[in-house]
């Protein structure tokens, strides 16, 4: 039977790398009894990194899904990476969660992950928990820790419970919420309640205060009651802060050790009780504006989050029913491929163990395997009546890298191979370009691009090697120039003649025409590189007849694909014809094509030619302790600081910064920070190349024409 949306949770956890989360997902499994033995990380065998690779790397690289039952819950949970590498799980997993888990490691408190993640967490607008774990650690210090998350997320901070003994030999949590002391025994699992310590119930009794508050002031009847009679019941407590988490208006703190097995039980606890459901959210967004709002009554829509090639199984679809009820067997159209997926098979999902599902109501998460042909972000529905779920946006890509097999003749089943896992991990992007003459990967970091090596190597047997990447120059001028060529071929029969004389200048928007010439027609042409050419034909007296005009532009056209410096796309040029020849029988197309191109490589060479580099924009996030050295790295990559400002208690920079300096800056400021700052990059704009650069390119660009 399936579960009703009222009695659904789903949790996604989050959390920087280190932070506990595998091991925290393998106590709530045991807690709620799904497992009978905790496996740990250092073993492989937990539940959620099943894959070999996060087995032999130690660390989750993909998101799992999970669910437990607790009480009369069913409970989703979706493990997910710590690596912002892998932010696209990240960002997939909290688009179909309702509650965000976030977890702190007490010896290291809000780290860079946690500012990552939460900027997913407020775009999704989900409630959100935070888990200070590993208290266990003779390093842990819950107060920093606490300090950190107020300075970080301010007034919403709302302590629930705070450990009595943090650091070795930890076993003790006092909860503020239901005023009693949990202690464990040593081998975690089931605690004793006891009566909070006198020495400890001036300290409780301000935190519960405080909870009682928050949650008086979001219904009236609630205030009044507070007022009246100076408290709440348990069950107005509860009510209370359902309403405050649900609308993100507190963000309530919880004590763990995962790997002791302490806390979880009482954090699943909260999640059944105040966690919201699906159906307490609002209504999903649409692509097209509109709303669908979680009803098992209404038309079945589901979306595919996402997609996972497993061996002998094929690709394994991740989704979540936003309206109406899925059985297996069900048949829904895909409106983007305009084709039909039957649902043979429907599966609850513990990790790799997959169990079967007669049905699922709205707002709960399933898998299934072998759709034709829809993958990640694609929604399914009836025909003519589905509702395209809104689309995950997934991160610009931060690193690219070019890739080449062993041999040429393995290059297509490659790009195949690259093709088919861009359709399981969309932050990937496989990109053949044709100027560069390269295949591209564009990805979140090193380590991403690395696993995606990884995986090929070991699961299709296909070899890959990585290269530096050639950059996207531009090639235009900055000064006029007049010139001209006559092009004449006499071989026998008819011959070839044709003498064009041409001016070319910048060119920028609002350009007046040229004063001294007698302005015919006007062509502005966008340029599928980007930039114009504006082609005027300026012929007075019929020396060259107008219907060679169209040849003349071609051959501009085909040397501006391939400019006269590095080989590189022109742009932002004004091209003048104003006088020439013909000749009344050898005079043809080819002859004044052939004639445009070299009028306009001369010209061009005459007219101060200036190559332009690629720019982006930069925006890193450190520690301040490391912020000196990533400045002076930056320095060192021809970048432009641009400001510098505080976000929490990390640092926040702001750059700009050539294309061409920025390979493996993903690995360079991993190194530098020792893996605790992120960047995010995006393209800005073309700027003039160095005189010393320019020259060293235009050098190499000749030697490699020699050689050729």
């Amino acid at each position: 039977m399936a579960t009703p949306s009222k009695n659904i949770r789903n949790i996604v956890l989050l959390g920087h790398s280190g932070s506990g989360k595998t091991t925290f997902i393998e106590t709530m499994l045991f807690e709620s009894q799904a497992l009978t033995r905790m496996g740990t990380v250092e073993e492989g065998t937990t539940t959620s990194d099943f894959t070999n690779i996060e087995k032999e790397k130690g660390n989750s690289i993909f998101s799992s899904l999970m669910h437990v039952k607790w009480r009369d819950n069913k409970i989703n949970i979706i493990d997910t990476p710590g690596s912002d590498d892998f932010v696209g799980e990240v960002v997939s997993s909290l688009k179909v969660a309702d509650t965000a888990v976030l977890l702190v490691n007490a010896k290291s408190g809000v780290e860079v992950g946690t500012e990552l993640v939460w900027e997913y967490v407020e775009k999704y607008q989900t409630p959100a928990l935070f888990v200070v774990n590993q208290l266990d650690h003779e390093k842990a210090d819950f107060a920093t820790s606490l300090d950190q998350l107020k300075s970080r997320f301010g007034s919403r901070i709302l302590p629930i419970q705070y450990p009595l003994n943090a650091g070795t030999g930890f076993n003790t949590i006092v909860d503020a919420l239901r005023m009693v002391m949990y202690v464990f025994p040593e081998e975690g699992g089931k605690p004793k309640k006891e009566d909070i310590p006198e020495s400890e119930i001036g300290r409780a009794q301000e935190m519960h205060n405080l909870l009682v508050e928050a949650a008086a002031e979001n219904d009236e009847a609630l205030m009044e009651q507070f007022f009246e009679q100076g408290s709440l019941t348990e069950e107005e407590l509860a009510k209370g802060l359902r309403i405050a988490l649900a609308q993100q208006e507190i963000l309530p703190v919880f004590c763990a050790s995962a790997t002791s097995n302490m806390g979880s039980g009482r954090i699943m606890g909260f999640l059944n009780d105040i966690a919201p459901s699906p159906a307490d959210r609002p209504p999903a967004k649409l692509e097209n504006d509109g709303e669908l709002a979680c009803d098992s009554t209404k038309d079945t829509n589901i979306f595919i989050y996402k997609t996972l090639s497993e061996p002998r199984v094929g690709n394994v679809s991740y989704f979540k029913v936003y309206s109406g009820s899925l059985k297996a067997g069900d048949e829904l159209y895909n409106e983007r491929t305009s084709s039909t997926e039957r649902i043979n098979q429907i599966f609850f999902a513990n990790g790799k163990n997959r169990d079967h599902a007669e049905q699922l109501s709205a707002g709960d998460l399933g898998v299934c395997v072998k759709l034709k042909d829809s993958h990640t972000n694609d929604s399914l529905g009836p025909k003519g009546r589905g509702k395209d779920i809104e689309k995950i946006h997934f991160p610009e890509p931060r690193i690219r890298a070019a890739v080449s097999p062993p041999s040429k003749a393995d290059m297509e089943k490659l790009v195949k191979a690259l093709h088919g896992i861009q359709n399981e991990d969309p932050t990937l992007i496989v990109e053949q370009s044709p100027e560069l003459r390269q295949t591209i990967l564009h990805g979140q970091g090193q380590l991403h691009l690395d696993i995606i090596k990884y995986r090929l190597q070991k699961t299709q047997n296909i070899e890959m090697n990585f290269e530096k990447p050639r950059i996207s120059y531009r090639e235009t001028i900055t000064a006029s120039a007049n010139d001209s060529y006559r092009h004449k071929k006499q071989s026998g029969g008819s011959g070839q003649f044709a003498e064009v004389y041409m001016r070319i200048e910048p060119y920028h928007d609002g350009m007046a025409p040229p004063d001294d010439l007698n302005v015919r027609s006007t062509d502005e042409i966008e340029l599928p590189w980007g930039g114009k050419l504006v082609f005027l034909w300026c012929i007075v007296g019929g020396s060259i007849d107008t219907k060679f005009s169209n040849a003349i532009k071609k051959g501009v056209m085909q040397k501006m694909e391939e400019g006269p410096l590095t080989g590189s796309p022109c742009l932002d040029i004004r091209v003048a014809i104003y006088d020439g020849k013909m000749h009344p029988v050898d005079s043809n197309d080819m002859a004044f094509q052939l004639a445009g191109t070299m009028v306009f490589k001369i010209a061009f060479q005459q007219a101060r030619p200036q190559l332009m580099e690629p720019i982006y924009d930069l925006e890193i996030l450190c520690s301040g302790e490391v912020m000196g050295d990533v400045m002076g790295d930056l320095q060192t990559r021809r970048a432009m600081i641009l400001g510098m400002g505080a976000e929490g208690h990390y640092q926040k920079i702001k750059a700009k910064a050539p294309l061409a300096e920025l390979y493996q800056y993903s690995s360079a400021l991993r190194s530098l920070t020792q893996g605790r700052a992120k960047f995010t990059r995006t393209f800005n704009e073309y700027q003039a190349v160095p005189a010393e650069i320019q020259k060293q390119l235009v050098e190499s660009h000749q030697e490699e024409l020699r050689e050729a």
